[in-house]
């Protein structure tokens, strides 16, 4: 495995793009990394699509850490947290992740995937309040589950590439059921890259076997939206979520690189 994945690494960052360009085909990158997935990239106006392993873009998984994102809104729009610098008291419990082991704010609970920081307000906001606005947004299948601090982990919530852009694109265009100011502080914080050429909001999730990276990237001028879902055998398949996505969107000139 440790082979696989530092060889499928070394041939994603070294050979040149335009070898898989020359095929056509995003597919091309996740057989020489080894990973099962499916991809889908989607144009603002919907006229344009990438995509790999399309019969997979309609199959619904359990969303994990990319619900943070309607989460986010949900919590911000109950009150529960008010301000992404707001502080989120620590519980003294050590976790296996050291940087959950201290205080927290919205900006970090998002960006380190804090799931007892989203466990505590998923308390406060209850099941009832939650299956209203997962109607509301039309996520998924808009369903919960037997327990409220954990649904998106281990419940009934599920939801597909292709709805997870749906919402994305709603998040987007600010056509939720959400106040302006409680749908910017998400966007501040999801936030994830600044360049000259693009910027790129997005989301990891990861739970068990399933793995996704999601959001939407600007670029030339123009907005683009994206949903890997990929197969964990490993954790070191864990940097694919990322690396994977961003490869396809060079790959097919939504992101330039530089000559060299």
């Amino acid at each position: 495995m440790i082979k696989k994945t530092l060889f499928s690494t070394i041939l994603l960052l070294v050979f040149p793009l335009s070898l898989f360009a020359n095929e056509n085909t995003i597919s091309n990158l996740y057989t020489a990394a080894g990973i099962e997935g499916t991809l889908l990239i989607q144009s603002l106006d919907k006229n344009t699509e990438y995509k790999h392993n399309s019969s997979r873009i309609d199959q619904a998984y359990i969303p994990a850490s990319t619900f943070k994102i309607p989460n986010t809104l949900i919590a911000l729009e109950e009150g529960v947290i008010k301000s992404p610098l707001e502080i989120i008291k620590w519980d003294g419990i050590k976790r296996e992740y050291p940087p959950w082991n201290e205080d927290q704010t919205l900006a970090t609970a998002f960006a380190h995937s804090c799931v007892w920081c989203y466990q505590k307000f998923a308390i406060k906001i209850g099941n009832l309040k939650y299956k209203k606005y997962l109607h509301e947004f039309n996520y998924g299948n808009s369903k919960t589950g037997k327990n409220i601090t954990s649904f998106w982990l281990d419940g009934d919530l599920r939801v597909s590439a292709r709805e997870q852009i749906k919402f994305l694109r709603k998040v987007y265009l600010e056509k939720l059921p959400i106040k302006h100011k409680n749908i910017k502080i998400l966007k501040d914080i999801m936030l994830s890259e600044s360049t000259s050429s693009y910027k790129l909001w997005a989301k990891t999730g990861w739970k068990g076997q399933h793995g996704w990276f999601v959001g939407y990237i600007e670029t030339d001028n123009k907005i683009w939206f994206f949903a890997n879902h990929i197969k964990i055998n490993s954790q070191s398949d864990l940097a694919f979520r990322k690396k994977l996505t961003i490869v396809s969107l060079k790959l097919k000139g939504i992101i330039h690189t530089p000559e060299i």
